[in-house]
């Protein structure tokens, strides 16, 4: 009997010290945490327009998985390229002077490790700022197939630019503190991602972000937050602050009328009488995507929702043109 219990308790601790072992890998990092904010220059033929009007534009782009984000479905590496060759077309004619994404992929199994971001900095980007905020091994979702969920995730938000990038900051947000801890262990990293970028002998500041998608208390504090690193330059440098905020004016408490209620700031391409709205990519119903800038440094020209994207993305990206006062 003393065997038999000797023998069942090294099984038990032998399953404990693999599932404990397979957490904690599956659950780590590819790169140190120094890896996460990179800037690249690139030497790609480049067409600057000379005039004094800008253009920039903010895309979630669903890491070119059109309306099967977040759906668990096996993707098939063609749903990707035909994505991929349908955004390089509509940036190619649009040839805006700066672009801003979110959860676009760098080298992901679920994207079959196409660097999206190269991809299209190679239309004429030679500055890039990279930030990661998911950086895992695997991903236990979706629940089935298992085999999907092994494979490398590597993705973030980037800034390509045809102007040089002074410096960047990875700015980490605070995360949602009643998520349990197995799951928190593998979810994204919410971040600013804040880029200086001489334009024509101008410091332009740019505020990437991405906020909370599912839990409306974090993403209030987070809205206050990137209100203060707003806050933080709008006096100095012209400013804009742009991204996915995962808030429609129409949700209770909506914390995107935080920002709404600036003084002097502006709101590229929102009208509250008529909002065009940038989500879903096929029948939008809510507005989550928005470019803010100071208006004291800004002068917004025209933009719009560039629904020419179609089914790329979840999203629809956003259009600003502007010009520097």
């Amino acid at each position: 009997m003393n065997k038999f219990f000797r023998f069942l308790f090294v099984i038990i601790l032998s399953i404990l010290f693999t599932f404990v072992g397979s957490y904690f890998w599956a659950s780590s990092p590819n790169f140190s945490a120094n890896e996460y904010s990179k800037t690249y220059n690139n030497k790609y033929p480049s067409k600057i327009n000379n005039d004094s009007i800008f253009s920039i534009i903010t895309y979630n782009i669903g890491y070119l998985s059109g309306m099967t984000n977040n759906l668990a479905v096996e993707k098939p590496k063609s749903l990707f390229d035909n994505n991929l060759q349908l955004v390089l077309t509509q940036f190619k004619d649009i040839n805006a002077d700066i672009i801003a994404f979110q959860e676009i992929d760098f080298d992901s199994k679920r994207s079959y490790h196409i660097n999206q971001q190269n991809e299209i900095a190679k239309l004429g980007y030679n500055f890039v700022g990279e930030t990661i905020n998911w950086d895992k091994k695997y991903l236990p979702f979706p629940y089935f197939p298992i085999s999907m969920q092994f494979g490398k995730i590597l993705s973030g938000q980037s800034i390509l630019s045809k102007y040089r990038i002074i410096n960047q900051e990875r700015f980490l947000l605070k995360r949602n503190k009643t998520n349990p801890f197995y799951y928190d262990a593998f979810y994204i990293d919410r971040l600013a991602q804040i880029l200086k970028i001489n334009i024509q002998n101008e410091t332009l500041v740019l505020i990437n972000v991405h906020l909370e998608a599912f839990h409306q208390e974090t993403r209030l504090k987070q809205t206050k937050k990137i209100i203060e690193l707003y806050n933080r330059y709008r006096n100095e440098f012209p400013t804009i602050l742009l991204g996915d905020f995962n808030s429609d004016i129409n949700y209770n408490d909506a914390s995107i009328n935080l920002l709404l209620k600036l003084p002097k700031t502006g709101n590229a391409v929102f009208n509250k009488n008529g909002i065009e709205n940038t989500f879903n990519s096929n029948k939008p119903t809510e507005r989550l995507d928005y470019i803010f800038y100071n208006t004291d440094f800004i002068q917004f020209i025209d933009g719009s929702v560039l629904t020419e994207f179609k089914q790329a993305s979840d999203h629809l990206p956003l259009l600003m043109n502007f010009k520097i006062k």
